[in-house]
């Protein structure tokens, strides 16, 4: 894809912040959309149907946690990027936004030219569908049944359709039983070599995955990293 084929929407309720994101990407030939509350970003993204969201956190009317989630659950819209732009570095900021479903984080203020560079590797990955593919198109094991083609879970009878990045990293987990899977791995698979995300991001989203499918599968790998096991042959 050329630069000039892909949508950004931009979405923050301070003018000042909409002028220093739209000004340096317009610069990159992107093709640029703005909203100033959650509820018009959700009526933009349904009409356009861009390729990354840069989301403020605190807004009026709709945040950006519910903006996120609501992204999440809309047909169509379902695979789009997000990234939360915002002022608040604390942990549980970060944690809610993955929580919520954000591919990414990135703290204001940032440089006109790191913010360029992160945008244009965000993008380059949304386009080849993240790091590494994993082959398998479906893993069946201690009654998980993991269907890559529909991006879905069964567990127990109960299909799930879980965030993209969840879904990703329970896949690649799953792709090779008992192998354990350092960090890096992790990272550059599922997010990609010249992504940087926070410290925190693998394990929120295996927190997330252990809410829907229990304890039994992941195992921590204390300083390494995880694996995933079949409960009924242990």
């Amino acid at each position: 894809m050329n630069d000039s084929d892909y949508k950004v929407l931009l979405v923050d309720d301070e003018p000042d912040i909409i002028d220093f994101l739209k000004f340096n990407l317009v610069k990159e030939g992107f093709q640029i959309f703005t909203a100033t509350n959650g509820r018009e970003a959700l009526d933009i993204a349904k009409a356009n149907t861009p390729h990354l969201v840069i989301l403020d956190i605190m807004m009026p009317e709709m945040d950006g946690i519910e903006t996120c989630e609501e992204i999440r659950r809309t047909p169509g819209l379902e695979d789009i990027m997000v990234v939360f732009f915002t002022a608040r570095g604390e942990d549980y900021s970060q944690v809610a936004g993955f929580d919520a479903g954000a591919d990414d984080y990135i703290t204001k203020p940032i440089k006109p030219k790191v913010l360029r560079s992160k945008v244009r590797a965000l993008l380059k990955r949304h386009h080849k569908g993240g790091g590494k593919p994993v082959q398998n198109m479906m893993v069946d094991v201690g009654g998980l049944v993991i269907d890559r083609e529909r991006y879905l879970i069964s567990y127990k009878g109960v299909e799930m359709v879980l965030p993209k990045k969840e879904f990703e990293l329970l896949m690649l987990l799953a792709s090779k039983p008992d192998k354990v899977f350092t960090r890096e791995e992790i990272y550059q698979t599922v997010w990609g070599h010249k992504i940087v995300v926070g410290d925190r991001t693998i394990d929120v989203h295996i927190r997330k995955l252990r809410e829907k499918i229990g304890d039994d599968f992941i195992r921590t790998i204390k300083g390494v990293g995880y694996r995933f096991v079949n409960p009924d042959a242990e």
